[in-house]
């Protein structure tokens, strides 16, 4: 098969779209000469084919890595490695349209949302090029014969497994972060939107990467995605995706060379809207919260909890603020809201309002398809909501969102933590003091105040429970592609070691116990030579009282062992000796 086609969209005209598999800086069919054809969420219709990675293939790609690893990457300084991420933000930048277009050919986004995804895609690869040699350990005052001190290392090939919802953006929170740590790259695009990143590999040749550092490939979870998690080759996995593969991706992990992980999960985030919030703009704020991306977004807010005392006034307004976004073709310029991805999210979408409808909620609006044509869905409310419904429950990851009233603050915390996840959480309120309380109790890796989905780059991110393990984006995502290595240095051959602390008690007690030991002979000795000086003479008393009170009075002036010193003590014993001739003639 050819490694390119021409395509084209409605804003950019004609484009070279790349269909191979960018594996060593290079575009190559792969090993099996496997496609998969990709299709249009809009249209219905395949836009194109692309080569479908196999073990084979990702074999391929992590022995490449690991030869960059291995050789001119880990030779790179950490300056370069920043230039050539920066050289790499401002080609994507000059391509911003290029990228934005393609996103919304392939994903169904609108073309608005599109340039504000590439955009953050742009800021992160930047963010991350001014990290690149900002990276470092520290030192450890020990004492002063050692030097002590620690580096963070990179971990070595990363694989890298990235969703369908947001392709760009989640393939720049990823090789951002791992090539400014100076790790190399396999990654593994989504199989419903593998364009935009195949044209996004054309820029990493472009910007200088050495061949291998960067490989970028297209293919199915069970296939390629599971080659990367299992793979012994492999030093780290880092998916983005729902909780039941990720749990699959991290037994692969475990069971294969015990890799780490960095796992972004499913979500079901609380929005609380409390009766003193400006109506108005919470309305706006929960409309985004939950449409934002056609709904598919991790941390959309799609569980929405409003107060008794603003509750049918929210509702009533809501719903009429749904019913005005638009939706259609996503390259319309005024869209708010385009296609689902696919037939397969589509249905999904469609029986969980099916099951909204069967289980007693309240359908406010929408509810059904959108049009003839493409996988559109209108916007969806469901109120009067319970717990145990599936559709307050379980991730739906479209336009559909469950709305339920609620009378306290404690009622309402009870309620946003009663989820198996936790990725983000929403507070409306004038209070300042009710958004601390409440979005500190609120079990979510990410809370806002008065918004919602306002991501940045700077800012960690992930989960808590069930929708994730580790962070994304910021300082804090740079720990997950680093290892601590500890070194310890003596400044001379001839530094003597320092004694443990365990040593140290060892010796002080032997000290302790020869001590004592010293002291119990000493008084035995002098013991025994005042029996032998009462003995000798024990034939002058008359009474057991009177030979007993002699021994107590040589007892007295027998001297400590070791002060037996000058005439005194050699007086004594020539006495005692004097004495032992006596009693020995007698």
């Amino acid at each position: 098969m050819s490694l390119f086609a021409e395509l084209e969209t409605p804003v950019t005209g004609a484009y070279k779209q790349p269909t191979g598999l960018f594996i060593n800086n290079e575009w190559v069919e792969g090993v099996d000469k496997k496609t998969f054809e990709v299709i249009n969420p809009t249209t219905e219709e395949v836009i194109c084919s692309v080569s479908e990675a196999t073990e084979k293939d990702v074999d391929s790609a992590v022995s490449a890595a690991r030869k960059a690893f291995k050789t001119t990457w880990r030779q790179t300084t950490p300056q370069q490695r920043g230039i050539y991420l920066t050289k790499l933000a401002d080609i994507a930048e000059k391509n911003a349209e290029l990228l934005a277009a393609v996103e919304s050919l392939d994903n169904g986004k609108t073309i608005s949302f599109a340039r504000i995804d590439i955009a953050a895609v742009i800021g992160c690869i930047r963010y991350y090029g001014g990290w690149a040699d900002k990276i470092g350990g520290k030192t450890i005052d020990v004492n002063p014969q050692m030097f002590h001190y620690t580096r963070q290392e990179p971990l070595g090939v990363c694989g890298q497994i990235i969703p369908w919802n947001f392709p760009l953006l989640m393939l720049a929170w990823k090789i951002g972060p791992a090539l400014a740590t100076g790790n190399t790259v396999v990654l593994k695009s989504a199989e419903q939107t593998p364009l935009s990143a195949l044209v996004f590999a054309q820029f990493i040749k472009e910007a200088g990467f050495p061949p291998g550092v960067v490989n970028i490939i297209s293919g199915f979870g069970k296939v390629a995605g599971a080659a990367i998690s299992s793979h012994m080759d492999i030093d780290k996995v880092a998916f983005t995706g729902s909780t039941i593969v990720g749990r699959t991706i991290m037994k692969a992990a475990a069971s294969s060379n015990l890799k780490g992980v960095t796992l972004e999960l499913g979500g079901k985030s609380p929005n609380i809207v409390f009766n003193d919030a400006d109506i108005e703009k919470a309305i706006s704020w929960v409309n985004f919260g939950i449409y934002y991306n056609h709904g598919q977004c991790c941390c959309a807010g799609s569980r929405i909890y409003v107060q008794e005392g603003i509750y049918d006034k929210f509702v009533e307004s809501f719903k009429k603020r749904a019913q005005q976004n638009k939706v259609g073709d996503p390259f319309t310029e005024d869209a708010f809201q385009g296609p689902q991805v696919s037939q397969v999210q589509f249905d999904r979408i469609m029986d969980y309002i099916k099951s909204g409808k069967d289980e007693g909620a309240t359908l406010e609006t929408g509810g059904g398809r959108h049009g003839d044509k493409g996988y559109f869905i209108e916007p969806t409310i469901f109120s009067n909501v319970t717990p145990q419904m599936k559709i307050m429950r379980e991730e739906i990851f479209g336009p559909v969102c469950a709305i339920a009233k609620f009378s306290t603050e404690e009622e309402v915390i009870e309620l946003g933590n009663d989820s198996s996840y936790g990725l983000a959480a929403a507070v409306h309120t004038k209070d300042l003091n009710t958004a601390l309380r409440v979005s500190s109790a609120l079990n979510a890796g990410t809370v806002w105040v008065n918004c919602y989905n306002m991501l940045s780059h700077q800012v960690p991110f992930g989960g808590f429970k069930e929708s994730g393990i580790g962070r994304e984006l910021g300082e804090a995502a740079l720990a997950h592609y680093t290892q601590c290595k500890s070194h310890s240095r003596a400044h001379s051959a001839s530094v003597t070691r320092e004694k443990t602390y365990f040593e140290q008690q060892r010796e002080d007690l032997l000290e302790e116990i020869g001590t004592s030991f010293e002291h119990v002979l000493a008084n035995l000795n002098k013991l025994n030579r005042s029996l032998e000086a009462v003995i000798a003479v024990g034939h002058e008393f008359s009474s057991v009282e009177a030979l007993w009170s002699q021994f107590e009075n040589v007892m007295a002036k027998e001297p400590e062992d070791g002060k037996r010193e000058g005439g005194g003590g050699a007086e004594a014993e020539a006495a005692g000796d004097e004495r032992a001739a006596k009693a020995e003639g007698t």
